[in-house]
C-alpha cells in the first residue's frame, strides 16, 4: 500500500493541469500534511512511513477533532474540503474503496453578507471630498488618491487585481475603454467597461504621473504598473490599504465602514449599487468574477428606502391617516 506522502505527491501532479494558484497549491498542502500528522500520533507512526490504508473513517474523525481544537471554523471547512477532495482522487486511483469523509463532521458555512459603505450617501460624499480637495499627507498625490479610489468604488475589482494592472489593462477607444482584469480567484480573466468618467480621471492620474516622475519613459509601455507610490513603484498591498483608510477619514467615512472590509467595501459598494439600480445577478456576477452565482445574490437585496416604500404602502397606515386627520 502507497505511503500518504506519496500520495499526497500524485495528487498534485494530476492536479497540475488545473493550473491552481500557489496561494491554493500551499493552502492545501498545509492542510493535508497537518492531517497526516495528526494521523500519525494517533497510531504512534512516523508520518514518512504511514500508508493509505490508516484513512479510516474512525481514524479521520480523531484526526479532525484534533485540527478542530482552536481553530475558527472557516479553517476547519476548508481543510474537510481539502481531505475530501484527496481521498476522492485516492478513490478514482483504486487506493480507498470509498470516501471516507462523508462520516467525517465538518462546520455549517457561515452566510457571508455584504459590507458596503454604510449609509446611501457615503460613497458620494467619499469621491466629492476627493475631488474638491487632496487630503493631507507628507507629499499629497490628489490625481492618484482619487484614480485608485474611483476605480476600486467603480469596477469593483479586487485589491490583488488592482495592484496587479498594468497601462495596457486599460484597453479599447476612447469613450469605449475597458478594463482587462488579469488572474482573479480561480486566474479568471474578465473585462470591465471603465464609463468616459473615470477615463478621465485615469487620464488625469498619468498626466499627473508623467509630471511627477518626468524621467520616466514617456509613453509609457504597455507592460508598465498602472498605480504606483509615490517613488514610482509599484503599490503594495499595505500602502493600498493605508491609502484607502486616510482616503475615508478625509472624507468623513470612516465610521461607515464595516469591520474588517477597509478596501473590500469599495467592491461590495460597487456590487451593492448594481443592484438598487436593476442589474441582474448574473450581470453582477460577470463585472465581479464571482465562479458562482449564489455569491452574487446577496447584492440583490432591498435598500432601506425601499423597505421603508413598502412599509408605508400597508393600507392601515392610510386608515390611521384619516382617523387622525377626522
Amino acid at each position: 500500500m502507497p505511503r500518504i506522502l506519496d500520495a499526497i505527491d500524485s495528487f498534485f501532479t494530476a492536479r497540475a493541469p488545473r493550473k491552481d494558484s500557489p496561494h491554493t497549491t500551499a493552502a492545501y498542502r498545509r492542510d493535508l500534511l497537518a492531517v497526516t500528522t495528526l494521523l500519525a500520533g494517533l497510531s504512534q507512526s512516523d508520518p514518512e512511513a504511514l500508508p493509505c490504508s490508516a484513512l479510516t473513517l474512525s481514524a479521520l474523525r480523531r484526526a479532525f477533532a484534533g485540527f478542530a481544537a482552536g481553530r475558527a471554523k472557516s479553517s476547519i471547512a476548508r481543510c474537510w474540503s481539502t481531505w475530501n477532495t484527496f481521498c476522492g482522487f485516492l478513490v478514482s486511483e483504486g487506493l480507498l474503496e470509498g470516501n471516507p469523509m462523508a462520516g467525517v463532521a465538518r462546520p455549517q458555512p457561515p452566510i457571508r453578507q455584504p459590507k458596503p459603505l454604510r449609509g446611501e450617501d457615503a460613497p458620494d460624499d467619499l469621491l466629492i471630498a476627493l475631488v474638491q480637495r487632496a487630503r493631507k499627507a507628507r507629499d499629497p498625490w490628489p490625481e492618484r488618491d482619487l484614480a485608485v479610489v474611483a476605480t476600486l468604488l467603480l469596477t469593483g475589482v479586487r485589491s490583488a487585481e488592482l495592484l496587479a494592472l498594468t497601462v495596457g489593462d486599460v484597453a479599447g477607444p476612447a469613450g469605449e475603454r475597458r478594463l482587462l482584469v488579469r488572474g482573479g480567484k480561480g486566474d479568471a480573466d474578465r473585462t470591465v467597461p471603465v464609463e468616459p468618467a473615470l477615463e478621465r480621471l485615469l487620464e488625469g492620474y498619468l498626466g499627473s504621473r508623467a509630471r511627477r516622475f518626468v524621467a520616466e519613459r514617456r509613453p509609457l509601455p504597455v507592460g508598465a504598473v498602472l498605480f504606483v507610490d509615490g517613488r514610482g513603484s509599484r503599490l503594495t498591498r499595505n500602502q493600498l490599504q493605508y491609502l484607502v483608510r486616510q482616503c475615508y477619514r478625509h472624507s468623513g467615512v470612516a465610521d461607515r465602514v464595516e469591520r474588517g472590509a477597509l478596501v473590500h467595501a469599495l467592491r461590495h459598494t460597487f456590487a451593492t449599487r448594481l443592484g438598487q439600480a436593476g442589474a441582474s445577478a448574473m450581470e453582477i456576477m460577470e463585472l465581479l468574477g464571482h465562479r458562482s452565482l449564489a455569491a452574487s445574490q446577496g447584492y440583490l437585496k432591498t435598500t432601506a428606502r425601499e423597505l421603508r416604500d413598502a412599509a408605508r404602502s400597508n393600507p392601515s397606515y392610510r386608515v390611521l391617516e384619516r382617523l387622525a386627520d377626522s
